[in-house]
């Protein structure tokens, strides 16, 4: 039983709170103990909890049901050995508790042995009739294991025995979805809605696979049945939203996400799909003002300072763009989509300097892309920085071997500096990964272009 301080039958719950006030010692039954203990385990309330363990064992010491909840703690606990004495302990005095089996399975499940968790708690299956936990916990040990199929399967058996077990539904979904079974999603779930049409989470669900296969109109449909089931389902305002603005029908999308802003707290994504609505429709102005909301509603959001910094880019205010992109960077610094806008909008303000350090910090934070290396290299050849610029194409190459793109950099590079030998083996790897892009000796290094030895190489492959 769970107490509520709105009835009666929290009782011993304010009694025992009370003793431990006064530390005078009152009488309770295993029940009402075992109640207590099962209220402060749901509140998280751990210390309170063992106190009432301790109390219930010194007063009802046979008592199996309070010796399972010390099980249960010592498995929260990491007590993983004591948790299993205590177990067996338990098991010779009740072998056919399926409690027992639960933290058994439990112990087995913290200990990574999954699979013995699930042969324990089929076990605990033969020993009960109420059996909708014990699908769930085992469809969860699959889930571990990453055996989807079997997952959905116990998931399945869950909401056979109650329809509006939403949490067995979202597991099943999300099985079909990571073993990318969107049609057999849409087959299971319109079998489901036979049975249960008002049920909003299965609409809703079902439009997100019509969704992901691109059937707009159906999806529409099925967002809409969720709607009519519960005219508040916020999900399905916004999942809607995203339907009606992939079909261009940009105006009713910003009515479903205003819809949303009014059931409840101003959501960081709504704001933004709102903006970008409004950016479509050539209204710069709201786009702008909502841009504006949704950075302020959640700083931490990357989406929001990325739209706001590439609304300027496209409108060519590269000084707005960089003001944006700095304030996102000062609040995260580690963020790699950050600095790649940093560099490109320097790069386009011919701020050189300020553009390398944002690519070098891009490749730091582990964005190892090939254009990113190529940015940063040409970057510091313009810098006149030729030894930085061959250490930066030297590194990128063992991300890339056999890219003519960087040695033919690397061989302009080494003529630059009069290593002959150098230079000569690096065009000649580019002439054979690709000749079409020889173009880069002339464009980078046009002084190097008209020299003999390279002018020879050229025509002699070209």
């Amino acid at each position: 039983m769970e107490f509520s301080h709105n009835d009666n039958n929290d009782l011993p719950l304010t009694k025992f709170e009370s003793m431990l006030k006064t530390n005078h010692v009152l009488f309770f039954d295993s029940e009402e103990f075992e109640n207590i203990i099962h209220h402060y385990l749901n509140q998280g309330k751990i210390a309170l909890a063992k106190k009432a363990i301790k109390l219930g064992l010194d007063q009802h010491p046979t008592s199996i049901n309070l010796r399972l909840f010390k099980v249960e703690v010592f498995v929260f606990e990491d007590k993983l050995n004591e948790a299993d004495t205590l177990l067996n302990e338990l098991y010779n005095l009740d072998p056919m508790n399926e409690e027992i089996y639960i933290q058994k399975a439990n112990i087995f499940s913290k200990k990574d042995e999954h699979q013995q968790a699930i042969e324990v708690l089929k076990k605990a299956l033969q020993l009960t009739d109420d059996v909708i936990d014990l699908y769930s916990l085992i469809g969860m040990e699959y889930l571990f294991l990453d055996q989807f199929e079997d997952a959905k399967t116990y998931f399945m058996k869950c909401l056979e025995s109650d329809l509006e077990d939403y949490s067995a539904l979202y597991n099943i979904i999300y099985c079909f979805e990571f073993l990318n079974q969107n049609e057999e999603a849409i087959s299971y779930l319109n079998t489901f809605l036979d049975k249960n049409p008002y049920c909003e989470v299965a609409w809703h669900q079902l439009g997100k696979q019509y969704f992901v296969l691109d059937e707009y109109k159906k999806a529409l449909t099925s967002f809409d049945f969720a709607i009519i089931s519960d005219d508040t389902f916020v999900g399905a305002y916004l999942e809607r939203g995203k339907v009606l603005e992939k079909l261009n029908r940009f105006d009713d999308a910003i009515e479903n996400y205003t819809i949303t802003l009014k059931l409840d707290e101003p959501t960081s994504f709504a704001l933004l799909r709102i903006g970008t609505c409004y950016e479509k429709l050539k209204k710069d102005d709201l786009a702008i003002q909502f841009y504006n909301r949704t950075v302020h509603e959640d700083p931490l959001l990357d989406k929001g300072w990325i739209a706001i910094t590439k609304y300027y880019n496209r409108k060519k205010n590269y000084p707005k763009a960089l003001y944006f992109i700095n304030k996102a960077i000062n609040i995260d610094s580690e963020n790699v989509k950050y600095w790649k806008l940093y560099a490109q909008i320097n790069q386009r303000l011919k701020l050189y300097e300020e553009a390398e350090r944002g690519f070098k910090k891009t490749l730091e934070l582990g964005n190892y892309e090939l254009n990113t290396w190529l940015s940063r290299g040409d970057l510091l050849i313009k810098l006149g920085e030729p030894q930085a610029a061959i250490y930066n194409f030297e590194q990128a190459i063992e991300f890339y071997s056999e890219n003519a793109e960087l040695e033919y950099r690397l061989a302009g590079l080494y003529f630059s500096l009069h290593e002959n030998d150098k230079g000569e083996f690096h065009l000649k790897n580019g002439l054979k990964y690709n000749e079409e892009y020889a173009f880069i000796i002339e464009e980078l290094f046009p002084e190097i272009s008209n020299r003999i030895l390279v002018k020879n190489l050229l025509k002699a492959h070209l």
